[in-house]
């Protein structure tokens, strides 16, 4: 079974407000399992437009062990108080996608 991986890029446009969300995604991924892989840090733009990642945007990987589990994960009571959080203090996208086998 190939694993899963959630790529998400948010802009944070409350810091205040999204102070919480660090902590409550955190505890979720680790109840179902994922391991960040990429988490913030510095971003090298080789192709494409990026101009949006110039002001601010964040950059995230977690992988999951298979894609019912990062479903799980996305779908939980756990991390639904996250997403709501971030949701409601960034913009951004996030998506899951499986891995190659």
């Amino acid at each position: 079974m190939p694993k899963a991986y959630v790529v998400a890029e948010i802009q944070v446009t409350n810091p205040t407000g999204y102070a919480d969300y660090r902590a409550l995604s955190t505890a979720a991924v680790a109840q179902y399992g994922g391991r960040f892989l990429v988490r913030g840090g510095q971003r090298d733009q080789r192709e494409g437009e990026d101009d949006a990642h110039n002001s601010g945007w964040r950059t995230v990987i977690v992988e999951y062990e298979s894609l019912q589990r990062a479903q799980a994960w996305y779908e939980s009571v756990e991390y639904a108080k996250a997403k709501d959080v971030r949701l409601a203090n960034s913009v951004g996208r996030l998506f899951i996608a499986e891995g190659a086998e």
